[in-house]
């Protein structure tokens, strides 16, 4: 049969690439979309041909009547969605069919049906698929969600209708956090999905996250690819996943993979999805039906890797026509491999999600090593998109060896420009528990609080002073920074800051007992000092009066550090005294570029010190600005209003009190 000779990919990154790849393995032309923020992204330069959309996420990635039209004027004859974005709406595979393009994916039944939470969950009940404990009723209120769970023990967890990737999911411990927390989940929902319909379900506690990988055809043939174990999440959000996994026996392994197979079946599934339960740790026999993802996963590598399938192609073969050409008994998996998700975020300061341009990067390779990656050296990674960049695969024999060779990628990945997680995700596939395989989604949350982080040592600030100062100096200059006096030479003298919350300072002096050569490659450098030489990968930002941000790269850390020299060291010192005089700053600053999704009390209204005043939204994390004092507010942005890194978000008015008070 016929596959396609030219496919557009309606999204964008990682998974671009990853689907272009496989359209080129087939002999099929790729087309890429992209946003004017995107413009000069990998995914644009990968594909055969790109179209830009429009400026923005909505004008773009979010628009189907946009990504069908670019579609016909290509010449394309199917859509490949990926995941995320528009890749189950419903109105792409619609406008797809009335202008007669195939799109990738379930018929709009299936899209429907598990498109709405509560939907996909009352059909399912009656295939008989066990099911959690719930209020999953249309149209209820807040009050009317409030009652119905009267009879409901806590914990308890909402949920959106609409959405996934754990967005909007908030956990409520009793009645008295039940309306507030309903507010917060009905405004997330709706800012992120337009619907804002909620469903409330009893929590398992330490629950195992399992999903099954499920194929069907267009000629009635449904088979599943295994189960993988997504149990390592943050906020509902996963980082770690794996496949297969150990907690599940082969008895257990069947059902599991039937009541999957069942689930696809009753809704006349085509293409490739994923079936998502809630296994109790402590009763591993016993699984309960979350949802169906009509789409590619996120995790769908450690599939690929165990079975030697390519989901994709699959895909594309199942949307031509073709008949599914493996059966149940065909599919084998094949030893053990592990995901982990990379991230564009500071996890030492809360996870804070971190903008910039890469301006290193180094992925691994070896045995058993895939890397899905988006990134190049100069991309910009910025606020719009997932904060996700790249997914590290490792497999092996056995689980032992795939996460050896995950360990191993990891510490040999760098990304300098942005912070990211990779010393984060180091420290969970080495914890005890996860080694051991004993772990639930509760597992993280439990970790976080006692994970220590590598710290700048004065080394490091040494590296980075040394690199300042080659950059800096002019030889020919009367004035320049050598370290020369009339009445005698002195070491040039740096001050290095941290970027932590809570920032250490260096006082650095330099002598000849340190210094630094470059070495073969870009940005790499030979540092020798009283313990020896080491190899460094050093880069500078562009010089401010503030001082130079310098990212580093060594054995023992990775991360940023700023360099002030003597007038930047002055213009510090100057601001510090102005702070102290001040006490404690009114203004409260976007802490990273964003937009506003609440204003919580109106302008000009008395407020209490560390009172939530508004909340911002970036990369798929809110986070609450409180009032700095006691004091009258005046808010300087509006509802829905996009702000920058750094802008005067509100000012509070101190209180005034009488002495003796």
């Amino acid at each position: 049969m016929q596959l396609f000779s030219k496919v557009l990919i309606a999204n964008r990154g990682e998974i671009a690439i990853r689907i272009a790849k496989t359209l080129h393995d087939l002999g099929i032309r790729s087309v890429a979309v992209y946003s004017e923020a995107d413009q000069d992204a990998a995914h644009v330069r990968f594909a055969h041909q790109a179209v830009l959309l429009g400026e923005t996420s909505a004008d773009s990635y979010l628009n189907p009547h946009a990504v069908v039209q670019a579609a016909v004027e290509t010449g394309a004859e199917a859509i490949h969605p990926g995941y995320g974005f528009i890749s189950e709406n419903v109105e792409l595979a619609r406008a797809c069919q009335q202008a007669g393009i195939t799109f990738i994916g379930p018929n709009e039944h299936a899209l429907e049906v598990m498109g709405d939470k509560i939907r996909s969950k009352n059909h399912v009940a009656e295939a008989g698929v066990p099911m959690v404990e719930g209020v999953s009723e249309p149209g209820l209120s807040d009050a009317e969600l409030i009652d119905a769970t009267r009879h409901m023990t806590f914990p308890m967890l909402i949920k959106p209708s609409a959405g996934g990737g754990g967005k909007g999911m908030h956990v409520v411990e009793s009645h008295s956090e039940l309306a507030g927390q309903l507010e917060t989940a009905r405004r997330v929902a709706k800012a992120a999905f337009g619907d804002d319909t909620l469903l409330i379900e009893q929590l398992v506690r330490a629950p195992r996250h399992i999903e099954v990988q499920v194929l069907a055809d267009t000629h009635g043939n449904v088979i599943h690819l295994g189960e993988r174990e997504c149990s390592l999440q943050r906020r509902h959000q996963k980082i770690i996943e794996e496949a297969p996994s150990v907690l599940l026996t082969p008895e257990t392994r069947n059902r599991i993979g039937e009541a999957a197979v069942e689930t696809a079946k009753s809704v006349n599934y085509v293409g490739a999805g994923t079936v998502e339960f809630l296994v109790s740790d402590t009763e591993p026999d016993k699984f309960y039906f979350m949802e169906m993802n009509t789409r590619l996963q996120v995790e769908h590598p450690v599939t690929e890797e165990t079975t030697g399938i390519d989901l994709v192609e699959q895909q594309i073969r199942i949307a031509a026509g073709e008949v599914l050409s493996v059966e149940q008994h065909d599919v084998i998996s094949q030893g053990h491999s592990v995901e982990a998700r990379v991230y564009a975020e500071t996890p030492a300061a809360g996870f804070m999600p971190s903008t910039g341009t890469v301006l290193h990067l180094t992925e691994p390779t070896g045995a058993g090593i895939r890397v899905d990656s988006g990134l190049r050296v100069g991309s910009e990674i910025g606020i719009e998109f997932d904060p996700m960049v790249a997914k590290v695969i490792a497999t092996g024999r056995n689980r032992a060896e795939a996460l050896a060779r995950l360990d191993q990628a990891l510490d040999e990945m760098t990304i300098l420009g942005v912070n990211t997680n990779l010393e984060y995700l180091q420290h969970l596939i080495r914890d005890p528990n996860v080694v051991a395989g004993e772990m639930d989604t509760t597992l993280v949350e439990q970790r976080l609080p006692n994970m220590e982080f590598d710290d700048p040592a004065p080394q490091h600030a040494h590296m980075a002073a040394h690199l300042v100062h080659i950059n800096t100096q002019a030889p020919t200059s009367a004035w320049s920074n050598d370290g020369f006096r009339i009445t005698g030479s002195v070491s040039p003298a740096y001050q290095v800051h941290t970027d932590e919350e809570e920032s250490q300072v260096f006082q650095i002096s330099l002598d000849a007992d340190t210094h630094l050569v470059p070495a073969e490659k870009q940005h790499e450098f030979i540092y020798h000092d009283e313990a020896g030489a080491q190899l460094v990968t050093l880069i500078a930002e562009a010089r401010k009066p503030t001082g130079t941000r310098v990212w580093v790269d060594s054995n023992t850390f990775t991360g940023v550090v700023t360099v002030l020299d003597h007038r930047a060291q002055v213009l510090h010192t100057l601001a510090s005294l102005e702070a102290e005089e001040r006490g404690v700053d009114p203004q409260v600053r976007a802490p990273l570029p964003g937009t506003v999704t609440a204003i919580h009390v109106p302008d000009g209204s008395h407020v209490s010190a560390g009172q939530t005043v508004v909340t911002i939204e970036a990369m798929k994390m809110e986070h609450p600005l409180k009032a700095p004092l006691n004091g009258t507010v005046t808010i300087h942005v509006t509802d829905a209003q996009q702000v920058r890194l750094d802008q005067n978000i509100l000012t509070v008015t101190a209180d005034n009190t009488e002495d003796g008070e």
